[in-house]
């Protein structure tokens, strides 16, 4: 494992039942490297990001955050760790205003990084109740995330009711605001038309200054204005890594995507 690698999958593979979903999977991201993860539909990538994730385990294959080897630990402990993670599915605490989701995020992130966390669980929730309701730090970075998510004039609307570009950017912001180091994306411009997508991505480049993203997106404007690589997965493996220009170039890539069938996205 290179110090300089934020994340690194060697050999990972998953099956469900008799169908080989990821077979033997190789990936090295370098610490503030934006790498997108692109390929047809059922290719994996879903799976894969379950995997490292940790919302499947892997049946082969090892998984290393930061020089630490977490194959198969689960999602809560990840994200103790410094992995963060936004869905294609915007998944916010809907009846909870914006500034109380991103208080939650910070409160979550700060006690990771302080406290650590082999204390016993009583000890930890009376510390943890302390910190929400006395810190000004929380409330500090919170408004301060915020206002890096243009949502300061919906700071105290239910996220629930928020127009869908708004609970895109604030689910990408809980992330950000967990104080995770590494981030898994998926599709974070969907369900946007074009003039929208591009100012997300803009916007993203901007608030993950120093973060290390892995990111799966189907629009190849956003992919080639975010990423600095991209990696190319097909049936289970990845068949091309390299610059934006690089992959634009590639024959293969070109075929295999002109090629692909249609059908939906392996879990």
């Amino acid at each position: 494992m290179t110090a300089h690698a934020a994340l690194r999958l060697e050999g990972v593979a998953r099956r469900f039942g008799a169908t080989q979903i990821l077979s033997g999977v190789d990936l090295s991201i370098a610490t503030g490297e934006r790498h997108a993860l692109i390929g047809p539909n059922g290719a994996g990538k879903s799976t894969l990001f379950n995997v490292i994730g940790g919302a499947l385990r892997p049946d082969a294959g090892t998984i290393w955050l930061d020089g630490i080897d977490v194959t198969g630990r689960r999602p809560h402990v990840l994200a103790r760790a410094g992995l963060g993670r936004s869905f294609q599915t915007t998944r916010v605490f809907a009846r909870s205003t914006v500034l109380e989701n991103l208080s939650c995020a910070v409160w979550c992130g700060l006690v990771a990084a302080r406290r650590g966390y082999e204390r016993g669980l009583a000890e930890r929730m009376a510390s943890w109740t302390r910190w929400w309701w006395r810190s000004r730090e929380i409330d500090a970075l919170a408004a301060r995330m915020l206002g890096e998510l243009e949502l300061e004039d919906v700071a105290h609307t239910a996220a629930g009711a928020l127009e869908y570009g708004a609970q895109r950017r604030l689910d990408l912001g809980i992330a950000l605001a967990s104080g995770a180091c590494t981030l898994l994306l998926d599709e974070p411009t969907a369900g946007m038309n074009r003039g929208e997508a591009a100012r997300t991505i803009e916007w993203l480049r901007g608030v993950s200054s120093g973060k290390t993203l892995l990111v799966i997106e189907h629009d190849m404007d956003a992919v080639f204005a975010l990423a600095d690589r991209v990696s190319v997965m097909v049936r289970g493996r990845i068949i091309a890594t390299g610059t934006p220009a690089q992959i634009r170039a590639d024959a293969h890539v070109r075929e295999v995507y002109l090629g692909a069938g249609q059908g939906g996205e392996a879990s």
